[in-house]
């Protein structure tokens, strides 16, 4: 049963998605947003936990606009191959590589958990870290949004 289930979404990903870039964006950023979770959940220090459980659940948000975001690119400019479709003024350019840096800023985010776990002096100032890469995230997704929104409204959309 459990394996209809994944063909059936990974159909519906193909369709929404496509096969290219919009898709590879999408799933690096899914990747990011399960190993942050993991790490999460492996955390022997529960005060940490509950600490960073509004951040996580704060990032698990993001993960419905991100896929938003890249089904209305790959609607606009499908793409099924390792290049980014040409757009005026390299707009989807812009927009990819926004959504990139927002799976590079999950991964750090990530990362600074798992730091998270070694430092012990002060509770606040490890997680801080953690809440800058977490904040860095919500910026490029927003501006991944906004680009391609600009785009649609003939708004000059390289012009943030």
């Amino acid at each position: 049963m459990g394996f209809l289930r994944d063909y059936r979404a990974a159909r519906r990903d193909e369709a929404e998605l496509g096969t290219g870039v919009w898709r590879r964006a999408h799933d690096r950023f899914r990747r990011g947003l399960d190993r942050f979770h993991q790490i999460l959940e492996s955390l022997p220090d529960r005060e940490v936990v509950r600490a960073v459980a509004p951040t996580a659940n704060a990032l698990a948000d993001l993960l419905p606009e991100v896929r938003e975001v890249c089904a209305a690119a790959h609607h606009r400019a499908p793409s099924h191959s390792q290049d980014i479709p040409a757009s005026a003024g390299g707009y989807l350019n812009d927009v990819h590589r926004e959504l990139s840096r927002a799976g590079n800023a999950m991964a750090q985010a990530a990362e600074a958990l798992t730091m998270a776990r070694f430092v012990r002096d002060d509770d606040a100032h490890r997680l801080d870290a953690v809440a800058r890469r977490a904040e860095a995230v919500r910026g490029h997704v927003e501006r991944a949004r906004a680009l391609l929104a600009g785009a649609g409204r003939g708004v000059d959309p390289t012009g943030y």
